[in-house]
């Protein structure tokens, strides 16, 4: 598949922001954290790559240090950019996000920062363009127009483009510019714009379900072969030529940032179209795909394993209630797999510990509440040699695995790992939690790898506890009573 518009360098810039500046009545950002993404054209081509497809980007960049950020980015997920040329005249597209967080809380955006340049690129440079494209037409599948008014669609490259591809036979999906002529993308087999987008082009507001399924049959004036409007919360109003049309809802979910759910949308829908998908499948895969993105902070790639995992639950082939033995890691690197994903939506991870024999009141009350102190719960379990280092051989009562289902079945408990060390320390050293919690039994600076954390740039919490429950006590009182 071959990607073609606008690549953006996404840079998030994370910190807090704990007190007002003396200087003006401003919150003051003490970074943390910078991180670089894939934005626009980039960023559909990485989302392609992550869900199986072999992508190719077809791109302008400037000749400076940020596009020679791009293409590491590229590379590191195999993404061919022989055909993103550098202009030096022009400054590669870059957005900076500033996200501030203050006492513990979800990291919000603070502040935008664009450096761009919408003139269109030069005629020769153009000309170089379409010759790029070109040569990937005999080998590309589907190609998709991500146009956002950076400079590349502009003039006649996007028409040009499409009247290549069809000569060629290769399908164009185009995601359009909000204030431009749609009359540029005639030709196209689908374009993808939004609600807001859609209504711009039209001249009038989409406001209901209905207004969006009218909005996909009127877009067809502009040539197209096929539209299919988002319309956020109420899914993809689609339409095409042979008279077909359709209203494909999305559940309900918790909406963190929208950023990138078009390109989310545009990359599934091209991608499943590009293996023979019909329309129906290919849109509700995209709208699955869209709302996934939406729980994440950023852009992040939904990948094809995530979104087969949301296919089948939506489609029966599973319980909708999380197994709770899938909370349970198999090994470190699975669950630091799980932690990166968690990481890249922006989500803070707490973590605790312990040998949770004979689960109790107690253990439930402190696990609840280091749930609270972030986004995320990971349990450090003792394995079963690990619990009879500390507690002695008449230790655990319940097997390691009995233990660790127990857990797993706590709603607010997200993921489970074993370790078999006496000492939490090496795991925490590889989890790097933003909070490390443990009962208030413990001062903070006595917990097991509170300074691992802490260089970090993590928080101790002692969590408080709740009188007259000890494993130990009642393990004794049952011996006490016979029981044991």
């Amino acid at each position: 598949m071959l990607v073609v518009g606008d690549v953006i360098l996404d840079r998030y810039r994370w910190g807090d922001a704990e007190r007002i500046s003396p200087e003006a009545p401003i919150p003051v950002l003490r970074i943390r954290k910078q991180e670089d993404r894939l934005g626009g054209a980039g960023n559909v081509a990485a989302m392609l790559a992550a869900l199986g497809a072999k992508a190719s980007l077809a791109a302008v960049t400037g000749d400076d240090a940020e596009a020679r950020i791009v293409g590491e980015l590229l590379d590191d997920i195999k993404v061919d950019r022989r055909a993103v040329i550098a202009d030096a005249s022009r400054p590669t597209t870059l957005k900076e996000r500033l996200l501030g967080a203050a006492h513990q809380r979800f990291p919000q955006q603070m502040i935008r920062v664009d450096r761009e340049d919408r003139r269109p690129i030069a005629e020769e440079l153009a000309r170089c363009m379409l010759s790029h494209i070109d040569f990937y037409l005999g080998t590309t599948d589907l190609i998709l127009l991500s146009d956002y008014n950076k400079g590349l669609c502009g003039g006649d490259l996007a028409a040009q483009l499409i009247a290549m591809a069809r000569a060629a036979e290769v399908p164009v999906v185009a995601d359009p510019v909000r204030g431009v002529d749609y009359h540029r993308y005639a030709g196209a087999a689908c374009i993808t714009p939004n609600r807001i987008e859609a209504g711009s082009a039209l001249g009038w507001n989409i406001e209901t379900p209905q207004d969006g399924l009218k909005a996909a049959r009127e877009l067809l004036q502009f040539g197209v072969e096929a539209a299919a409007v988002t319309i956020d919360r109420d899914g993809i109003a689609w339409a095409d030529r042979d008279g077909r049309s359709g209203l494909f809802p999305t559940r309900p979910r918790q909406v963190c940032d929208v950023t990138g759910a078009g390109d989310m949308v545009l990359a599934t829908l091209g991608y499943c179209l590009a293996v023979g998908a019909d329309w129906p499948t290919a849109i509700e895969l995209a709208n699955l795909a869209g709302g996934l993105e939406v729980e994440r902070l950023g852009v992040v790639p939904i990948t094809r394993e995530e979104l087969r995992k949301e296919w089948s639950v939506l489609s029966g082939q599973r319980s909708v209630i999380q197994n709770p033995k899938s909370k349970i890691q198999n090994s470190i690197e699975e669950l630091l797999a799980e932690l990166d994903r968690e990481r890249q939506a922006g989500r803070r991870i707490v973590m605790t510990n312990g040998c949770f024999d004979l689960l109790h009141p107690g253990h439930v009350a402190s696990l609840e509440t280091a749930r609270k102190l972030g986004d995320c719960l990971v349990v450090g379990l003792n394995s079963d040699r690990s619990v009879r280092a500390l507690k002695g051989p008449g230790r655990p009562v319940i097997d390691e695995q009995g233990r660790a289902e127990m857990l797993a079945a706590l709603s607010c408990v997200d993921y489970v790992v074993l370790f078999d060390d006496a000492s939490v320390a090496a795991l925490v050293e590889q989890v790097q939690p933003d909070v490390l919690a443990k009962s208030a039994e413990y001062s903070a600076e006595k917990i097991v790898g509170h300074e691992i954390v802490r260089r970090h740039g993590g928080h101790v919490v002692a969590v408080p506890m709740k009188p007259h429950y000890s494993t130990t006590q009642l393990i004794q009182r049952l011996r006490n009573s016979d029981v044991l």
